[in-house]
């Protein structure tokens, strides 16, 4: 069997983080290699497509008590059958530097994206496949005003 090296940007399963029941899908001929977002047919695999999310945020209403700025993004892998796991959070600041913006708003958004369940399976080559997605949430004076991609 052909071993894959790792790539730049793999998400390696923490169990302090990490559900232990998501499995990872894979084959002999790609082994637990994953693709991106946009490898395939379509470049963003979602039920109702982002709009769907958007209307579900709003629904939601998430925002924060503090007057914060800048991006909070949530990058998962989305497996052949359409479940998530393996969840990572990173925070910017406007100019796009590291920083902790409020926590509690965060791990609303964390919990958000862990909650929504319209994600579709990838097709490459005749064979379902794992891809990474991702969500960016621009936060404007401490509520979503856009995500992105």
């Amino acid at each position: 069997m052909k071993k894959y090296p790792a790539t730049v940007g793999d998400i390696e399963f923490d169990d302090k983080l990490d559900d232990a029941d998501f499995k990872r899908c894979g084959s002999e001929q790609w082994g637990h290699f994953s693709f991106q977002y946009y490898q395939g047919s379509k470049e963003f695999s979602y039920k109702g497509e982002k709009i769907a999310i958007t209307e579900k945020l709003e629904k939601e209403n998430i925002y924060s008590e503090k007057n914060v700025n800048g991006y909070i993004t949530v990058r998962f892998l989305v497996n052949c059958e359409g479940k998530t796991g393996l969840f990572r959070l990173q925070h910017m600041s406007p100019d796009l530097k590291d920083t902790i913006l409020d926590e509690e708003l965060e791990n609303k958004l964390l919990q958000f994206t862990k909650s929504l369940d319209g994600w579709m399976s990838k097709e490459i080559k005749g064979l379902k496949v794992d891809y990474y997605q991702y969500l960016t949430y621009k936060i404007e004076n401490g509520k979503v005003s856009e995500v992105l991609p």
